[in-house]
């Protein structure tokens, strides 16, 4: 029941938010609390998992074990974060007459917002390949009208283009899964053939290694579209820019490694029909070369979003390098670098949101001496750079260094790819670095100002609470996992390790 709850609470929240969108304090409540409660609920579902293993629904079709655990925190804490970030960022757009339809319009991004986590709670959650898909999908639907929600010129050719070029993606994951089915049948027959991960990751070995391998190739480039894979990342950065800031946050935050999650369950099946490194090269590959095609766009970029949308285009590919190289260090790498990257990411999202609505604009040329003007935020700005750039003692350099080591002990392909992966992460390291001083420290041309439209004026107290309330947990989480990782969430990375070691390896030991 636990997990039909977990799934429950976020549609009743969105419906609540939709039918009494005229009452907008009760709206914001219900937003908070609704996200809240999803948090809670998996807050115990992960401590169940972590004590007792992995969980299944008395329906069949919900499976939760180690993986889906992490990926289940991360969803919920970033979403409750960007819950509460919404409550001032949307009425001061209300306020300012950016918000079409008004109230109505509020009830909208709402009930989109929470059906937009119900969908990635799904993915997550579901024990069949097929729903699988179909949730990912979902979460395209649902995240697209968020991503058109001002629907401006610029915002609907974004929510648009991400459609459009994801759905073809996922039309290629669909000819993954269909021949992933196939293979089944082959090796089970129709009576014994099933789609549910936690049936066929456990005859996996039986499957036809050719089959197991083409159907890899469609599932990478498929959900790697969505993940943000180079070179199918092109919709990422005008989805990332044009899309509410809370938005944004929950796209680069967490929606990209539900998409990479979709992955990693087909990774494992197929390393362990091939018995070889197919899977694992072919992360390798695009993990790096996504590093490097975000290389240039990050050094030479004028949009403050665009550059964290490109940032996100870098550290997706890291996460491939880290379950590439795989083996227990890999594997805990890349969680933890998962984690990472989405509390940073989506704590920097927050802030770019704050700054580019307070001065009416997103152009980096336009956003000099912040720190001069608006100290929090450029604080937390200069934090959130000096933090995804990957310096000690934040979070992100220990995932990075444990990327590094794990690669040097792995296979030659690994220490190549790390070794590129090093000399690129210090270009990007030079490029962000100097956009973020610049934007912090740097003396404007004209005089910094808050605009008339943006947030200052009407800005309450209340408001300024909320935002600071989900910002600094965030904030104390960047450094803390910078000092030390507890020992419960290690534990847990452990029993990740375990469900993504191809069953011919762990029979072998």
């Amino acid at each position: 029941m636990l997990l039909i709850a977990l799934l429950v609470v976020p549609l009743v929240t969105a419906v609540v938010c939709r039918l009494l969108y005229r009452r907008q304090h009760v709206i914001e409540w219900a937003n908070a609390i609704g996200s809240a409660l999803t948090f809670l609920v998996a807050g115990i579902a992960v401590v169940d998992v972590a004590r007792s293993g992995a969980q299944r629904d008395p329906t069949g079709l919900l499976y939760v074990d180690a993986l889906s655990a992490v990926m289940l925190g991360t969803i919920t804490v970033v979403g409750l974060a960007a819950s509460l970030v919404s409550i001032g960022y949307l009425r001061r757009d209300l306020g300012a007459g950016h918000v079409l339809d008004g109230r109505r319009g509020l009830g909208w991004y709402y009930f989109g917002f929470h059906i937009f986590i119900w969908t990635m709670l799904a993915t997550v959650s579901v024990d069949n390949l097929g729903l699988l898909w179909v949730s990912v999908e979902a979460t395209t639907l649902a995240s697209a009208l968020l991503v058109g929600f001002y629907r401006t010129r610029a915002a609907l050719e974004a929510a648009w283009k991400y459609i459009i070029l994801c759905t073809v993606g996922i039309t290629f994951a669909l000819f993954g899964v269909l021949l992933t089915y196939y293979a089944a049948v082959q090796a089970a027959g129709e009576g014994g053939a099933s789609l549910d991960w936690s049936a066929l990751s456990a005859r996996s070995g039986e499957l036809d290694p050719a089959m197991m391998q083409l159907a890899f190739v469609f599932i990478l480039i498929g959900f790697g579209t969505k993940a943000g894979f180079a070179p199918l990342h092109t919709w990422l950065a005008d989805a990332h820019s044009q899309a509410p800031s809370p938005i944004s946050g929950v796209l680069s935050g967490v929606l990209l490694a539900c998409a990479l999650y979709a992955i990693l369950r087909f990774h494992v099946i197929t390393a362990d029909a091939t018995g070889s490194a197919f899977s694992s090269n072919l992360l390798l590959a695009f993990g790096v070369f996504s590093i490097a095609v975000a290389v240039p766009f990050i050094v030479v970029q004028r949009d403050l979003k665009r550059l964290l949308a490109y940032s996100s285009v870098e550290h997706i590919g890291l996460m491939a390098v880290a379950f590439g190289i795989g083996g227990p260090l890999g594997t805990a790498a890349g969680l933890l670098h998962l984690v990472n990257h989405a509390l940073t990411k989506s704590l920097l999202f927050f802030v770019a949101g704050d700054i580019s609505q307070r001065f009416g604009t997103r152009r980096i040329s336009a956003l000099r001496g912040i720190v001069r003007v608006a100290p929090l935020a450029g604080w937390l700005l200069l934090f959130g750079i000096l933090a995804i750039t990957g310096l000690p003692p934040f979070s992100i350099f220990i995932s990075e260094i444990a990327i590094a080591s794990a690669g040097f002990s792995g296979s030659r392909e690994a220490l190549a790819a790390s070794v590129l992966v090093i000399v690129l992460l210090g270009l990007i390291f030079a490029g962000l670095l100097a956009q973020g001083l610049r934007i912090v420290y740097g003396s404007p041309a004209n005089r910094l100002v808050p605009a008339t439209h943006g947030s200052d004026p009407g800005r309450s107290w209340r408001e300024d609470a909320l935002w600071v309330a989900a910002v600094v947990p965030m904030v104390a989480a960047v450094v803390v996992f910078g000092l030390y990782v507890p020992g419960p969430v290690t534990d847990l990375f452990d029993d990740v390790s375990a469900v993504l070691q191809p069953v011919s390896a762990t029979a072998s030991r």
